[in-house]
């Protein structure tokens, strides 16, 4: 008995040794992740397609070792399109539709801080706009419009925070808001929200009047981005945009952003109709340009935009070639995804960045002579440039000039041995044969083939006519040694020689072909005749105000006039084509 008495003392004191050093460890994890919230930024921002933005920036001390929670009323998580968290530096990890503790009717979403937790952070919820409506407009002149923007106005924590400093950022300045709220209205966009206690569930409805087509309720589905650039490290953009029309009344404008150093912007419908554009505004590194619509985009309807234009040229170092660019626009948009895709010249090889350090994001293509490098990057609006990341690309490629001659070599050598077999078949010993009476046949039959030959052979001589001005300038600027500008010079001249002899021999065969092909091939003679006699006269001009000859307002008048022949001689030319291509389809 007394044995069995021994061994439950022991069992006891045991016990009472494990709970004690239990509720120890307890009491010093409790100490070790307690912390207390000072302030939290909570910013509420609408973007011009409607998305919504919502910033929380954390102000804590003490230490969170487990973590950190956030919510808000549940009904919003359907609507989260993206989240992300980061601190000064770093991009924190974070898992979204958490329990908020035992707390239901939260959506939540827990930061884990790998490094230790910073005393600031910040937390960026974006909702799809499916979370604003409009309510009114004035009917009689359309120049206002009234909206409701359901929303959480305050963030749900598990602990008490001392101060909410709450905002509402709208496009533009609204004439008047009104926030309703379970704690009391408020007509302001900013306020103040003192002890705010945990587990606060705060669904609200802000109501704010905009001027009419401000606020545009759009989805941009696709975005995507292709860069190239020419042998002589000339760069061109084309953007193409997918557009849905998410409001209840059509679209008759757009903002669309390029690049702070874009030059020569053209932008055109899916119809390939060039449309009327307006340079707005800058910001970060995008500048807005206005796009107005031939006519407006109704409600439901999508359609597809393209917009070209030119960046500044590569940097140059030897046969070394190096560009920089912004991966994504920096605009008041959300655009579901953007692939930027990156063509060198034909013979160019990557050199940076090292595709081995690369994301399953990003993809290198490589054929025969080409390379292209592309990169697709999911949800993305001007947010990504405030969390710490790389947003400034760059690519190097190595390049040599002597490509320039690498097709026009191969053609002349496909053509020799062509040539070669067919003399060698001529001149082979002929077996004897009777006298063959030759009948002279008159010219080929025209064939749709002659007419797209002819086409495409003289849109090909005006773009070598392009390259080989552009070529030129660079020259005379010293933007190009020497040697590289005799070795593309030869080249481009060559080809432009071979296309013209080809022209020729086509114009014969439209010619004999008689009807509507040989009187477009009179006017374009003429047309190409007015051309070179303006361009003649030009250089002309320009030699004798040189000499002084003439004075600036007779150089000026003189320059204008020939100008107008020109654009003339050129819009007449480009019909004339339009009409060739008209005519085989």
């Amino acid at each position: 008995m007394k044995k069995i008495a021994a061994i439950l003392a022991i069992m006891i004191f045991s016990l009472l040794i494990l709970t004690s050093s239990s509720i120890n460890h307890q009491t010093a994890s409790a100490q070790t992740t307690d912390y207390t919230i000072t302030s939290v930024n909570h910013q509420i921002e609408v973007m011009q397609s409607g998305h919504i933005v919502i910033r929380d920036t954390i102000h804590v001390t003490g230490q969170l070792n487990d973590g950190f929670l956030i919510g808000l009323p549940y009904k919003y998580g359907p609507h989260i399109l993206k989240t992300v968290a980061y601190d000064a530096n770093n991009i924190l990890p974070i898992n979204l539709g958490v329990q908020l503790q035992d707390r239901s009717g939260f959506y939540g979403a827990k930061i884990t801080f790998p490094q230790g937790n910073p005393p600031v952070f910040t937390i960026i919820f974006i909702f799809a706009n499916t979370l604003i409506s409009p309510v009114t407009s004035n009917l009689v002149t359309g120049a206002y419009t009234v909206f409701n923007l359901d929303i959480p106005i305050y963030p749900a924590f598990t602990k008490d925070t001392a101060n909410c400093n709450v905002t509402i950022t709208l496009p533009a300045t609204p004439s008047s808001i009104s926030v309703a709220k379970d704690d009391g209205r408020v007509d302001t966009a900013s306020f103040v929200k003192e002890n705010l206690p945990a587990f606060t569930y705060s669904p609200a409805v802000a109501t704010f009047t905009l001027d009419t087509g401000i606020l545009q309720m759009i989805d941009i589905t696709k975005l995507n981005r292709q860069i190239t650039a020419s042998p002589a490290g000339d760069v061109a953009v084309f953007d193409s945009y997918r557009i849905v029309n998410n409001s209840t009344v059509g679209i008759s404008s757009l903002e669309v952003g390029v690049p702070l150093d874009a030059s020569n912007i053209a932008v055109k419908d899916e119809f390939g109709r060039t449309l009327t554009t307006a340079v707005l505004k800058s910001s970060g590194n995008t500048q807005m340009v206005n796009v107005t619509f031939i006519s407006p985009l109704d409600s439901g309807v999508s359609t597809m935009l393209t917009a070209e234009y030119g960046l500044p040229s590569a940097s140059e170092q030897n046969t070394r070639f190096t560009f920089d660019f912004y991966l994504f626009p920096d605009f008041n948009y959300y655009v579901d995804e953007v692939t930027v895709t990156f063509v060198p010249p034909e013979g160019a090889r990557f050199l940076s960045p090292q595709f081995s350090s690369l994301d399953s994001s990003s993809s290198l293509n490589r054929e025969i002579f080409q390379e292209t490098f592309s990169i697709t990057k999911k949800g993305v609006s001007y947010v990504d440039y405030a969390v710490p990341s790389e947003n400034v690309f760059q690519v190097t490629y190595d390049y040599n000039s002597l490509w320039l001659a690498f097709r026009p070599t191969l053609w002349t050598w496909a053509l020799a041995v062509v040539g070669c077999t067919i003399l060698a078949v001529w001149r082979r010993p002929k077996t004897s044969a009777p006298p063959r009476i030759v009948v002279s046949k008159g010219s080929a039959e025209l064939r749709p083939d002659h007419v797209r030959a002819f086409i495409d052979a003289y849109e090909e001589k005006s773009r070598l006519a392009s390259e080989l001005k552009s070529l030129e300038e660079r020259a005379q600027k010293g933007k190009i040694p020497r040697r590289r500008y005799k070795v593309q010079l030869g080249s481009l001249t060559g080809r432009s020689d071979a296309l013209s002899k080809n022209i020729a021999g086509l114009k014969g065969i439209l010619r004999g072909a008689g009807g509507v092909y040989a009187d477009l091939v009179r006017q374009l003679d003429l047309a190409e005749t007015e051309l070179s006699e303006v361009e003649t006269g030009m250089s002309t001009v320009e030699a004798r105000h040189v000499r002084g000859e003439l004075s600036l307002e007779e150089y000026k008048k003189a320059l204008a006039d020939y100008e107008r022949r020109k654009e003339k001689a050129e819009t007449t030319i480009n019909g004339i084509l339009l009409r060739l291509r008209e005519e085989i389809h």
